[in-house]
């Protein structure tokens, strides 16, 4: 695997996308509006978006809210339809909560994807995990299937 490039300081918070964009290999961008023209070939992909309020929960039987911020969630697409039937399903609001990430991205705003043909969400984790400013918000979360990852959601802080 090839080291990820320095991260980018995006000059405001609608630019920070573009930092986790950087970090990754080439990409196919896939924004809300454009899923219908989004890639259906099967990979992985990294889905960057921001709360704007805490989002309450429950995962493992346990209530969980998350702050305020900045999030990445990196998932595969290996089934039916590709990378571009999974991306369609997280941008869209009204969904039966089935998978951890749902009850994040019913609420999540400036939602951009970034799809990667024949990707791992391990890969893209550990390239991003590597960088100042990532770190794991909550043990498990969307990888209860993985035994490599901590977790499949990010945080992303500005390093000081």
């Amino acid at each position: 695997m090839d080291l990820p490039r320095p991260l980018p300081a995006p000059d405001d918070d609608a630019g920070w996308p573009g930092c986790v964009g950087a970090a990754l290999p080439p990409s196919a961008i896939v924004l809300p509006g454009g899923v219908a023209a989004a890639p259906r070939w099967k990979g992985a992909y990294a889905l960057a978006f921001t709360l704007v309020d805490p989002v309450a929960f429950s995962y493992r039987g346990a209530g969980h809210s998350l702050p305020p911020g900045h999030y990445v969630y990196a998932g595969s697409a290996y089934g039916p339809g590709g990378i571009g039937a999974r991306l369609g399903r997280h941008f869209r609001r009204d969904k039966k909560r089935h998978w951890h990430i749902d009850h994040l991205t019913a609420s999540a705003g400036g939602m951009t994807a970034f799809a990667i043909e024949g990707g791992s969400e391990c890969a893209i984790l550990a390239r991003l995990g590597a960088l100042p400013g990532f770190g794991h918000v909550l043990a498990g979360f969307g990888s209860s299937d993985c035994a490599a990852c901590r977790s499949h959601l990010l945080v992303w802080r500005p390093p000081a």
